[in-house]
């Protein structure tokens, strides 16, 4: 993707080297969900990330220092959520609505948000309590890593599908489905988890395709974007976590699903068509 000597985006909160004081965790409506959605984006146990947060800093900051390869980083998604904003301001324009844009927050290690506190094995999340996303830049070595799916636009991908949980938020989606949570069981509320992630890899699918309206991608730039969806599919997580899948535990959706799903936002890209609660098949 090109973006040197392109505009970044205002909207983006530096915390990398302050430590966050007090643990607090949100309980129920859709605190409960991102916390359930976030541990099972990395394939982690809630023990693990449990233990992160009972370990994070509560003491003083002290300035923080980052590398060459940081700071081009920070760069590089600073331009990515400056093209979102522009996408969406667009698109919401097209349907008389306005787009509200979010806070991106850069951390080390852990972070308090609306949604209680994180520790960076939870990976990229976006909470709705303060309509900010949250990203510890080592997740882009973990992408290459942990889940083999390496490039720029893989971690690209990665911003514009919390973007896409955000823009769920401001179309009100997340509250509806977060409204269900104390009235289903636990694998039914899972089937309707699984339809908010693959739309917000819709959503993603669509700010892709109009990266390339623009002239901004370059040559294997979609594939990246592809790998690390499929990636990080339940499925392939759960396989290579435990050796074995449990499909009524899925909350985001198999890799052939969140795969098809960025790949149909990429084709149509317009809001339409990514209503996935009512798709008889995902």
């Amino acid at each position: 993707m090109e973006y040197k000597g392109r505009k970044g985006s205002s909207n983006v909160e530096d915390r990398r080297g302050k430590g966050k004081g007090g643990i607090a965790l949100a309980g129920g409506g859709i605190g409960g969900l991102i916390l359930i959605l976030i541990i099972t984006f990395l394939g982690g146990s809630p023990s693990e990330v449990l233990n992160d947060l009972q370990g994070a800093d509560s003491g003083p900051s002290v300035p923080y220092e980052e590398t060459a390869e940081e700071k081009e980083l920070a760069e590089f998604v600073s331009v990515v959520l400056a093209d979102t904003e522009v996408v969406w301001t667009k698109l919401f324009r097209e349907q008389g609505l306005e787009y509200e844009e979010p806070i991106l927050v850069l951390y080390t290690d852990s972070v308090q948000s609306a949604c209680g506190a994180a520790g960076a094995s939870v990976g990229p999340f976006y909470c709705p309590g303060d309509h900010k996303l949250y990203i510890d830049l080592s997740f882009y070595q973990e992408l290459q890593d942990k889940f083999q799916a390496p490039g720029d636009f893989a971690m690209a991908y990665v911003v514009a599908h919390e973007v896409g949980h955000h823009v769920q938020t401001l179309l009100g989606i997340n509250e509806q489905v977060s409204a269900l949570r104390p009235k289903l069981s636990t694998e039914e509320f899972n089937k309707y988890s699984v339809r908010l992630e693959l739309q917000a890899d819709y959503f993603a699918g669509v700010w892709a395709r109009h990266q390339k309206d623009m002239n901004f991608l370059e040559e294997g730039d979609l594939d990246e974007a592809i790998t690390a969806a499929s990636a990080v599919g339940d499925d392939r997580i759960q396989e290579q976590a435990q050796g074995y899948i449990v499909p009524d535990s899925f909350t985001h959706g198999t890799s052939e699903q969140r795969k098809r799903w960025f790949t149909k936002g990429f084709e149509n890209g317009t809001i339409e068509g990514g209503d996935t609660f009512k798709a008889s098949g995902l």
